[in-house]
């Protein structure tokens, strides 16, 4: 066992982890596994994964996501008509090396919210700060803050995040304030970070969305023209997510 000198010498260094495996590495050392060098190495190395780990766990908690989902669980067989080869390009993550968004859209149920929320989890894995929200509820975020004056302040936290995610895009119209709230958000992180919104509607029918045709172009011109559009077409995953299914295609949750 470890003595209190030491113990209390590694929670000062902010190295406690390091008592996780500290007794597997000694047994290794004292069976001749491991030399002096070797041990130091792999117990540093240890506390480096354990950092890692935590970070990544962090991470994820922050993003919020409804589901850890990912693309290798995602079933791309099952609709042909995906573009595969864009999506796994999409999993390089270079959108977001050059602060480029994704705009992935089409019918209920095809998986672009399963798409969406697995981009995000490889960013996260990647270092990167992730917010998966429905685009309601950052709106509501945003109005609250007009109400109580903190307006300024959620802007720029929305703005600091790396990736947004934006789910459930234009399920309806946006009234006159929504759509100023979308275009100072939008405007905000052109060129600063990168969104990805999911929408059932194909791009060309978000401008009716918008009783405003200048704010509409604004957001629009900003969004639909520097993003990568990701059509995704075919049947629906829900049916076969009904209870007493004995099997599913898509693990998970919601699909959309």
């Amino acid at each position: 066992m470890e003595s209190h000198q030491l113990t209390s010498n590694l929670r000062t260094l902010k190295l406690s982890g390091i008592l996780d495996t500290l007794e597997v590495r000694l047994s290794q050392a004292r069976s001749g596994e491991l030399g002096h060098l070797e041990f130091l190495e792999v117990l540093l190395e240890d506390e480096i994964a354990r950092r890692e780990h935590k970070a990544l766990s962090q991470r994820v908690r922050r993003a919020r996501f409804e589901e850890e989902a990912t693309l290798e669980e995602f079933d791309f067989a099952f609709n042909p008509k995906l573009p595969v080869a864009l999506i796994r390009d999409l999993a390089t993550l270079r959108f977001l090396e050059n602060r480029e968004s994704v705009l992935l859209f089409g019918p209920v149920g095809v998986g672009k919210t399963h798409v969406a929320q697995a981009l995000g989890h490889l960013a996260c894995r990647r270092g990167y700060s992730v917010s998966f929200q429905k685009t309601s509820r950052v709106l509501s975020e945003l109005a609250g803050g007009r109400a109580d004056g903190s307006y300024d302040a959620r802007l720029r936290r929305l703005c600091r995040i790396q990736l947004l995610i934006l789910d459930d895009f234009g399920l309806r119209g946006f009234t006159q304030s929504q759509g100023d709230d979308l275009f100072e958000l939008i405007s905000e992180r052109h060129k600063r970070g990168s969104v990805i919104l999911t929408s059932n509607r194909t791009p060309k029918d978000w401008y009716e969305l918008f009783p405003n045709p200048v704010v509409a172009e604004g957001i629009l011109d900003r969004l639909v023209n520097s993003a990568f559009h990701v059509p995704m077409e075919g049947k629906s995953y829900r049916p076969h997510k009904r209870p007493g299914r004995a099997s599913s295609l898509v693990k998970g949750g919601d699909k959309s």
